[in-house]
């Protein structure tokens, strides 16, 4: 596959902004953090990002969550399925992500994301350590079994070319912070888990108000 990233053009130059990602950080008194939620479709990706979501809202830290299917109505609308725009519709979720860790907040990425350069290209971009990757390891008979979308049914009928864990590979990550498996499991369930997980590792770290 082609590499996870543009050269840029001969004369750009890179202009540092006045205010620095930690300043911003300490304004709002959190750690930023990136949370890229891989695998496939009707994994539970989307369900879980969203539930933690809501929960570290709750606790009082900023986050967003950026999920691949709505970044397709608006900035990535210009991208088709077939195999390079689907890694530039990833490409251009890193560069989103890794802006909006730069404003200080906790980002939640859902993308089925499929080979492993791609996310090693999207952990490049923030401060080492920051980077979260949940392997969402629901197996493929389950999440074909959900068809959330009628997506596998069509792949399946040959409606839908290149479709991941149909006629696409998938590469598991290599080496994820946490492996979730929602099989049996509500988004709750797997949330509190990961939770667990953040806490153990002391990534939701935020500064007591003065």
């Amino acid at each position: 596959m082609a590499q996870a990233h543009r050269q840029t053009s001969p004369g750009v130059v890179w202009q540092d902004a006045a205010v620095t990602p930690p300043e911003r950080a300490a304004l709002i008194r959190q750690q930023p953090l990136v949370l890229w939620f891989t695998g496939l479709s009707g994994a539970g990706k989307s369900a879980l990002s969203n539930w933690l979501s809501r929960r570290l809202h709750s606790a009082g830290l900023l986050t967003y969550v950026l999920d691949g299917d709505n970044l397709r109505h608006g900035l990535n609308s210009d991208l088709g399925f077939g195999a390079a725009d689907r890694q530039e519709n990833v490409r251009r979720l890193a560069h989103i992500a890794s802006l909006i860790y730069g404003a200080g907040l906790i980002t939640l990425v859902a993308c089925i994301s499929p080979f492993q350069a791609e996310r090693d290209f999207a952990r490049s971009l923030v401060a080492k350590g920051r980077f979260v990757a949940v392997f969402v390891d629901t197996p493929l008979a389950v999440c074909e079994r959900r068809d959330t979308k009628g997506l596998y049914r069509r792949a399946r009928l040959g409606e839908i070319t290149d479709f991941t864990g149909i006629d696409s590979p998938y590469e598991p990550p290599a080496n994820p912070e946490i492996t979730i498996d929602t099989t049996d499991r509500t988004a709750a369930e797997c949330g509190a888990d990961l939770m667990a997980f953040l806490h153990r590792r002391k990534l939701l770290t935020w500064r007591v108000p003065d």
